[in-house]
Formats: C-alpha cells, sequence, structure tokens
C-alpha cells in the first residue's frame, strides 16, 4: 500500500519557498496570505491575515506595528475556520520574528483548537545562512524527502560567488549600508551582513545573526557609506523606488550622504529577496555581488531584482 501525500500549510514566504525547492508544491494546501512564489501557489486557500495596512507610509507602518507589538497582540491572525477546512498533516511556521510572520505562540493555539488529528508543527529559526540550510535539511527530514539535490545547488552558487570575491582586498571592498526599512531608518541583520562579506562589500551596521538595529540619521551621516542599498522588508522594486522619492523629497539628510551624491544608492526587491530567509538568499547574494562589483559579475538580476536609484 503506497504511503498517503502529505497535506502541508505554509504560513510564511520561506517556508513554501523551502517546500518548492524539495519538490513538495504539489503537498502544499494552504498559504499564508504574503506566499507568492513559485506563482502556482498562489492558487492555494490563504490562511493568514495582516492586521496592518500596508499601503500606508513607511513611518505609520513601523508606528502600527510597535502599537501592536505594545499591546502585546499578534500583527497577524490565523483563519481557523479555513485550517479545520484544509485537515492539515504539517503546518511549516517560524519561531523567529513576530513582525515577519505568525507567532509561533498562535500557531501552537490554533493547533490545539483544530478537531481532527493534530498536524505537526515544523518551526524554522534562521538568523544565518547556515541556519537556512539546517532549516531546508530539517523540513526535508520531517517530510521524508531528500534535501542533497537543492542544498547542494544552493552551496555551489555560494561557492562560486565567494570564490570571486575572495580574493578581493580590503581597501577595495566598499563599505555599505543595507538598509531595511527607510523611515524610521533601520540597518539590515541577521544573514544580511554575511551575504555581503560574501559578496565583496563590508556591511557598516548589521551584525550577523542578530537583529536588524534602528539607525540614527547622525550615525548614517557620520558613517558615510560608499555604497546605501534599500531592502525595504516586505517591499517590491516599484514600492521601495516610491517610498524613497518620498523620502527624499522629505528627509534632507539624504542629501548629506556621499553614496547619493555619486548616484550609489540602489535598490532592490527586498520582499522576494533579502526578507525571506529561504533559497533565494542565494539569488540575494548575487544581487549584491553585481551591485558591489560590476566588473567581476554580470548583472542578470538587473531590473527585476534591482536598480539604480536616478531622480
Amino acid at each position: 500500500m503506497s504511503k498517503s501525500l502529505p497535506r502541508i500549510v505554509s504560513l510564511l514566504p520561506s517556508a513554501t519557498e523551502i517546500l518548492a525547492a524539495l519538490g513538495l508544491t504539489e503537498c502544499v494546501v494552504g498559504r499564508s496570505h504574503e506566499c507568492d512564489y513559485p506563482p502556482e501557489i498562489q492558487t492555494r486557500p490563504i490562511c493568514t491575515a495582516a492586521r496592518l495596512n500596508i499601503e500606508k507610509p513607511s513611518a505609520q507602518i513601523d508606528a502600527d506595528v510597535q502599537t501592536l507589538l505594545q499591546a502585546t497582540l499578534s500583527i497577524y491572525e490565523i483563519k481557523l475556520d479555513v485550517l479545520e477546512q484544509l485537515k492539515p498533516t504539517h503546518i511549516v511556521t517560524q519561531d523567529q520574528c513576530d513582525v515577519c510572520a505568525v507567532n509561533f505562540a498562535l500557531v501552537e493555539q490554533a493547533v490545539a483548537t483544530l478537531s481532527h488529528p493534530q498536524p505537526q508543527v515544523i518551526s524554522l529559526q534562521p538568523h544565518t545562512l547556515i541556519d537556512v540550510w539546517a532549516d531546508i535539511q530539517r523540513v526535508a527530514n520531517q517530510l521524508e524527502v531528500d534535501a542533497n539535490p537543492a542544498l547542494t545547488e544552493l552551496k555551489a552558487r555560494v561557492e562560486t560567488c565567494q570564490q570571486k570575491t575572495q580574493a578581493i582586498s580590503a581597501g577595495d571592498r566598499p563599505k555599505v549600508a543595507a538598509i531595511e526599512w527607510i523611515d524610521p531608518l533601520m540597518g539590515s541583520g541577521n544573514w544580511i551582513p554575511e551575504l555581503v562579506d560574501l559578496a565583496g562589500g563590508q556591511d557598516l551596521f548589521g551584525k550577523v545573526g542578530q537583529h536588524s538595529p534602528y539607525l540614527s540619521w547622525e550615525t548614517l551621516i557620520e558613517a558615510d557609506p560608499d555604497i546605501i542599498i534599500i531592502m525595504a522588508c516586505g517591499f517590491d522594486l516599484p514600492r521601495t523606488r516610491e517610498e524613497m522619492q518620498q523620502a527624499l523629497a522629505t528627509h534632507p539628510q539624504w542629501q548629506q550622504l556621499r553614496a547619493v551624491n555619486q548616484q550609489q544608492l540602489y535598490l532592490t526587491d527586498g520582499n522576494a529577496y533579502f526578507n525571506r530567509p529561504g533559497p533565494r538568499l542565494v539569488d540575494s547574494l548575487e544581487i549584491l555581488a553585481e551591485i558591489l562589483h560590476p566588473t567581476i559579475f554580470n548583472a542578470k538580476h538587473k531590473g527585476s531584482g534591482w536598480s539604480q536609484y536616478r531622480e
């Protein structure tokens, strides 16, 4: 008798992309409201909703997030009726960031209310690139599939990039401000400093494996980075460009920065790449390498994953 296929609900985009890399897209029966890749996943029922209006300006979104967190409310909610109908055997979620997806405690509460046999919960906790590899392996182990083909391909691409940048001297590694939020200013943490280093740059503000730090204007101006890369959390390339245009108009401090005046300000699709600790972090690494060292790397992601900001 053949073994029945798992029925998987993914509650965060990076998990959905991990499942896809492992060849399990067909087994995904439900998704979060933010899961949009691979494209065919968008036909699956949505199991979560946000309590935020993401159409608001950056500053207001940040204020709304802080209000919800201070009130100990989840930024997201789970659609229990949808979850009940889907009867999942597995739920993939995270316990890394309450701003990024449904918090783990809420998932546990939801699972406890389900009337059918309770699904197995797989919780991811990525802070570094090695953690992402471990998460891919963990998901594969729990769902009894082979992670080696996916991991081998991803690690080979990282190694290719690293081989091209490892000979770059310290003096030729640009000082990089990786900005995760535009208003208020936030640097990028966790895996981003590691990616910047692998791409041949020096991350000025983030620390590997640690959460993204708020930045003061004084700190950014004093550091005066060679290159500024905007990777706004949850924003695609057009939305990032819109927010950056507004920021430049309302915050004259931007004009004090050498990178802005020398057209070394770059925009990226943070939502698709840098903010998702899954397989496309390798694409994120390649994007960084293309920006930092255009004479070494072909700009295959330009226009889709990143663009140079020009007013």
